[in-house]
């Protein structure tokens, strides 16, 4: 009966705390025997961007979330608020749930934001637990999307601008802003300013710092590394996306970006959390495709 209480309770707390336990008997002073608990930190790992998994979060986002947190991940990046929500769960809810399943939020992508609503949004995503409010493109109707490709109207000063005033108050708040590029951000503008070289000269790194997608980067035919040499500790977030032979998005360590190079680099180029994305998956289940991406992270060495 003992051996198999023992037993039940090292399973309770496996599944409550999200480690693996394993009891064994240890002697006390009067000779009697009591449980010893000896616990290992669970094999969860890594980021995943839920912008992969936008689908079935909009249609059962508790069920994906789950699924997100079975498929090895540790923490995750929000890609939707509405109405004071994160998919639909107040902030505290959201932050619960996450903890209820063994995740938590790292950051939240919130292109929604204008000078209007600011505070507001810094004050739902602190509440959520969130670390880092995250611009994905230049905000407040600056950016274009068209047959063309990506880009933005308005001048990269303008957008220094608003970086800065919205770094400095979500650091007033006790939160931090990094702004997320895609290939746009690396090609001379119709002046020759390059906009992410701007941002890293002109904002202020108090309050402002960066989240470098790998896969947008090498799209724009750019060296990470340069990047790092040149402005280090700035990347404090990496999106981990591969690319296939076409160009297009692949899960990661399937295609052809040496992460093995970039991550060697890590120290120097400020990363202290990345994230899985893979904005399309081209038939195959986003879920499935997260799968693939993890077991990829391990293999080239990502912790």
């Amino acid at each position: 009966m003992k051996q198999n209480f023992n037993l039940s309770f090292s399973l309770l707390l496996a599944l409550t705390l999200g480690f693996t336990a394993c009891s064994s008997e240890k002697k006390t002073d009067d000779g009697s025997e009591t449980a010893e608990v000896v616990q290992t930190e669970s094999k969860s790992f890594g980021g995943l961007a839920l912008y992969t998994v936008r689908d079935s979060m909009a249609s059962n986002p508790k069920a994906t979330l789950q699924a997100v947190a079975d498929a090895g991940y540790a923490y995750v990046e929000a890609a939707n608020y509405a109405d004071g929500k994160f998919y639909g769960m107040a902030p505290t809810e959201f932050k619960a749930y996450l903890e209820s399943i063994g995740l938590t939020a790292k950051s939240a992508h919130m292109g929604m934001v204008n000078m209007e609503n600011a505070d507001q949004l810094i004050t739902d995503v602190k509440a959520a637990g969130i670390e880092f409010f995250v611009i994905p493109v230049p905000p407040m109707g600056m950016f274009t999307a068209g047959p063309e490709g990506m880009g933005m109207k308005g001048t990269a000063d303008e957008l220094v601008t608003i970086m800065n005033t919205l770094g400095e108050k979500c650091t007033k708040a006790g939160i931090k802003l990094l702004y997320h590029n895609h290939d746009f951000e690396f090609k001379a503008m119709a002046d020759g300013t390059i906009i992410e070289d701007l941002l890293l000269e002109k904002c202020n790194p108090e309050f402002v710092n960066f989240q470098m997608d790998l896969f947008w980067v090498t799209k724009a035919e750019v060296d990470p590394l340069t990047y790092f040499e040149k402005y280090p500790g700035r990347f404090i977030a990496w999106h981990v996306k591969d690319m296939n032979a076409e160009g297009k998005f692949a899960p990661v360590g399937t295609g052809t970006i040496d992460f093995k190079r970039i991550l060697a680099e890590k120290d120097k180029s400020g990363m202290e959390f990345y994230l899985v994305e893979q904005d399309q998956t081209f038939g195959l289940d986003p879920l499935e495709a997260i799968k693939i991406s993890h077991a990829g992270l391990e293999e080239i060495g990502f912790k």
